[in-house]
């Protein structure tokens, strides 16, 4: 049995403050933190993703449409749709990104 957290897990190949805690064939799980201001641009993925809110509060888009998120929201990206996430607070904003490989 192995147990991670995000000081033994791998950094995302990205330049937000991110770890990869779980990946195998057919899921991976990152923990995301996006600091006051930050964002992770509008992009989409062959995969789906399932976004829950640990902590904070923030903006996701979907396609251009924007929608709050707080703590312990959950909502599900399919492959199809271009996503992207904003912190327009001035507190941390923590994200489990789940992603359906």
């Amino acid at each position: 049995m192995t147990i991670k957290n995000l000081s033994n897990s791998p950094k995302v190949p990205f330049d937000l403050e991110g770890y990869i805690l779980h990946s195998e064939k057919q899921i991976e799980l990152v923990h995301l933190l996006l600091k006051p201001g930050e964002n992770l641009a509008e992009h989409k993925n062959p995969f789906d993703v399932i976004f829950f809110v640990v902590e904070g509060s923030g903006t996701l888009s979907i396609e251009g449409t924007e929608y709050n998120l707080t703590a312990t929201d959950v909502t599900k990206v399919t492959s199809d749709k271009m996503r992207g996430c904003q912190n327009n607070t001035t507190k941390d904003l923590r994200l489990l990104v789940i992603k359906l490989l």
